[in-house]
């Protein structure tokens, strides 16, 4: 016998069913869910139901004890529902569907035996509990201001301690602000984050867990699944995942329990999954979702998530903007840092040696040899270290390593003079004059390359990543070129030389320091000082950065503009060649067809400078054309 179980509220929409072709030639007693209690069932009776969640799943509930099969014939409104058990959107074929009875045997989930249709939400998990088809018609504007809504909850919510113990007595212990236990694919954000994991059939259940470490993290994940619709391939920093039969669930701070969209209880709470529990008639594509699972394992995924006692006191007072190191990855970097900004005899051996291939590269004017020299020089080392002890307002470590690049500084510089003054040689190269005319985009590659050095110094995977950033932020050749400057008693070569050290000096301090804030080695009200200082520097020595840019600029104009130079004086054409501009002088090749005369040279020589636009010294080489 089919039973239909229906609420009044719906009796329009069980006429229409009623109505169809296919329940016609099926008998069918209507039955009222209030009064399913007195039906006298056996075991080859089959129930169908129509109503909402609730109304569903008490009918589910009693289908499960009376051990008779169910079929749901939902309304065109409860998309989620046809979604979780792949259920027909066409009325025909969903009543055909209801109405068959089904072999196979699905798993239900039970939160201190209540049933569970859709998920379980332990405490707040922001978008994790909503469903993503929520989302698919939307537009960007409408996916933006929902982002903005879960960033202003993420903000507020707060860590407490979960010890989770399961079937296997295996017990778990993180901080997290929330948890979601689920059952099926019901196309929430859940379980579209594990659904690779996802088994229908193996009488385990899943819990994915939400523990953000900072707020820069989560949204990370919310943009993504928000904005760029996308789901990630691995599961995100932010999200741990428990998969068994059994879970006890304990939290220092109660958290509120939300069954199926109602708030019904608060923790410590058991969730359990009754295996093979109800006959229910759900679509193909449901049992082929969910292949034959040979074995049973319980697989736990949280070890990422925070656990240390520091992390977990520092998480519960609110989720940072960035992230927090643990206590760990804190005391190895400090214990780093503070050995390699230490003066020694080995540190001051490397620089020495470097300065030295480096200015002999200088001399020589080859780029390998002052590479070779970047990689062998050790003053990143303590500049980093600088970096770290302004950060965390570190007297010592900022003292030591400020002492070490302090003297290390003047070391290169004074060796570098004293071979300048030994060398008979005053010739500038090259490689000299291209650490000559430092600009704003030098303050760039320090920053950049600051970046770099406090990721790779935080890494432990990535520490031989550092060499590459000595090259490419050059500390000692431009010492070495300033010293160079003093051995010729050149103080605009010393000037400018200098110049950019202390801009790539700034610029690793400041971004460095930036970086390791964003890494969580520091919290943000200890760093602001240290970072108000690195900024104020960096923008002192930015004026003079972008004067020579500007001036750079200009005078790639000017050079432009010479290059498109051509004019006829007495008959005698002319035009120019390998122009370069230093100060107030401009250089160039005269081409002319023929020799010219002074008057003539005197009208080029205004003709130059009408095209330059200001007062010059024009310095030219003459070549003739046979």
């Amino acid at each position: 016998m089919n039973y239909y179980i229906y609420t009044k509220n719906k009796r329009e929409f069980v006429d229409k069913v009623l109505e169809l072709e296919e329940a016609k030639v099926t008998k069918i007693e209507l039955v009222e869910i209030d009064n399913i209690d007195e039906l006298n069932l056996n075991s080859e009776d089959h129930l169908l139901v129509t109503g909402n969640v609730n109304e569903i799943k008490r009918v589910m509930n009693f289908a499960y004890e009376k051990e008779v099969s169910l079929g749901i014939i939902p309304t065109s409104e409860q998309k989620e529902l046809r979604a979780t058990f792949e259920l027909p959107s066409k009325l025909e074929e969903s009543v055909l569907l209801a109405l068959k009875k089904c072999e196979k045997k699905i798993d239900l989930l039970f939160c201190e035996e209540t049933l569970v249709l859709q998920e379980v939400v332990i405490g707040e998990v922001p978008p994790l509990d909503s469903f993503s088809s929520s989302m698919e018609k939307q537009s960007l504007w409408e996916r933006m201001k929902s982002v903005f809504g879960v960033f202003k909850k993420v903000r507020h919510l707060k860590h407490t301690s979960f010890t989770i113990t399961t079937a296997k007595e295996t017990v778990l212990k993180f901080s997290a602000i929330g948890a979601v236990g689920v059952e099926y694919n019901n196309r929430t954000f859940a379980s579209k984050l594990i659904a690779n994991y996802l088994k229908f059939n193996d009488a385990r259940l899943s819990l994915v867990v939400l523990s953000p470490s900072s707020i820069l993290q989560y949204m990370g994940y919310i943009f993504q699944s928000h904005i760029l619709k996308q789901t990630p391939e691995v599961l995100p920093k932010s999200v741990g995942y428990v998969h068994s039969s059994l879970l006890h669930i304990e939290t220092k701070v109660e958290q509120k329990i939300t069954i199926d969209s109602q708030c019904c209880m608060q923790t410590p709470v058991t969730l359990e999954t009754k295996a093979e529990a109800l006959s229910l008639s759900v679509g193909k594509e449901f049992w082929e979702k969910s292949s034959t699972v040979k074995e049973v394992k319980d697989s736990v995924k949280v070890s990422h998530l925070p656990s240390d006692e520091e992390m977990s006191s520092y998480l519960v007072k609110s989720i940072p903007l960035f992230a927090h190191a643990s206590k760990e990855q804190f005391t190895a970097l400090f214990s780093n840092l503070r050995e390699e900004s230490q003066l020694n005899s080995t540190f001051m051996t490397l620089l020495i040696l470097a300065t030295m291939i480096a200015t002999f590269g200088l001399y020589i004017n080859s780029a390998s040899v002052i590479i070779g020299a970047m990689l062998l020089a050790p003053l990143m080392q303590p500049i980093v270290g600088v970096s770290m002890g302004l950060l965390r307002q570190d007297i010592s470590l900022l003292s030591s390593g400020a002492k070490s690049v302090g003297v290390g500084v003047l070391a290169v510089l004074f060796t570098s003079m004293f071979i300048a003054l030994l060398l008979p040689i005053e010739s500038l190269t090259s490689e000299m004059n291209g650490r000559l005319s430092p600009t704003i985009l030098d303050m760039f590659v320090a920053i950049v390359s600051g970046i770099a050095a406090a990721y790779a110094k935080s890494n432990e995977k990535i520490i031989g990543s550092l060499a590459g950033v000595a090259i490419a932020v050059a500390l000692v050749p431009p010492i070495a070129v300033a010293g160079v400057g003093l051995g010729w008693g050149e103080w605009s070569m010393f000037n400018s030389a200098f110049l950019l050290f202390i801009t790539n000096l700034v610029g690793i301090i400041l971004a460095a320091s930036l970086t390791f804030l964003m890494l969580g080695f520091s919290p943000v009200s200890v760093a602001k000082k240290g970072i108000f200082y690195a900024m104020t520097l960096v923008a002192i020595v930015s004026v003079p950065l972008y004067i020579s840019f500007t001036k750079m600029e200009h005078d790639i104009e000017v050079q432009k503009i010479l290059a498109h130079f051509e004019t006829t004086i007495g008959e005698k054409s002319i035009h120019l060649r390998n122009i370069e501009i230093q100060g107030k002088e401009v250089r160039c090749e005269v081409i002319a067809s023929d020799i010219l005369s002074k008057e003539e040279k005197k009208e080029l020589n205004l003709l130059i400078a009408d095209e330059v636009g200001e007062e010059v010294k024009i310095l030219v080489s003459f070549w003739y054309e046979l």
